[in-house]
């Protein structure tokens, strides 16, 4: 039987975040228990946020803004690839995992996943993420949709050269996965951002849909 595995981080004010963004924050404005007809809230927070979206325009000056990426990237057939013990994904890296051919979505495992047990913890200046020449592999792979399991694609302190490679060459990232537990292999990406007019990222939600219940290895 198919089941559905949640993998988008908890939005919540207390939620591990970049250093110096605004944050999340949830207000209840209207109460029921305050004798307000409904229950409403006020959400504010930046668009890259916990689990998001970066489109083009993040990095790219006139670059598609998250309304303007199309579905059938942000759905469809995904490959989880674990990475337990690097440090820095490169591109030799990311050729040792021996993808099927023709991959569009890459979703990459490391050990920055086990850092989501706690959702509070202080921010991790030292998380996994891509180097330049793993950049431009995924580009010349033809991966459509890279996903990664903390808030950045590329090192803390390093310059945008990964984004810019990454969203030049038509690549949707997607930032601040949680693939605890995931298993490795084949998978169902459902992917969806909120669709902000103009923006250059978004928040979403992200689910798999998998036949294995295997998890995947510590």
């Amino acid at each position: 039987m198919s089941r559905f595995i949640d993998i988008s981080l908890p939005l919540r004010a207390d939620l591990a975040c970049w250093p110096g963004s605004p944050g999340f924050r949830l207000e209840r404005v209207k109460s029921l228990d305050h004798g307000d007809e409904v229950n409403e809230s006020v959400m504010n927070c930046g668009v890259h946020f916990g689990t998001h979206v970066d489109a083009p325009l993040h990095f790219v000056q006139g670059g598609a803004a998250v309304d303007d990426l199309l579905p059938d990237v942000l759905v469809g057939p995904a490959v989880v690839a674990c990475l337990p013990h690097c440090k820095v994904i490169t591109a030799a890296e990311l050729e040792s995992l021996g993808l099927p051919p023709r991959t569009e979505r890459l979703l990459l495992h490391t050990g920055n996943s086990s850092r989501w047990r706690d959702p509070t913890h202080a921010f991790a200046r030292d998380y996994v993420a891509l180097s330049e020449d793993a950049a431009t592999w995924v580009v010349e792979r033809g991966v459509r949709l890279l996903g990664v399991d903390y808030l950045s694609v590329q090192l803390f302190g390093a310059g945008p050269e990964v984004h810019h490679i990454l969203l030049k060459g038509g690549v949707v990232v997607l930032e601040g996965l949680n693939l605890d537990g995931v298993a490795s292999g084949d998978h169902e990406l459902l992917c969806l951002p909120l669709k902000l007019v103009g923006a250059e990222g978004a928040p979403a939600r992200a689910l798999l849909r998998t036949l294995n219940s295997e998890l995947a290895e510590e």
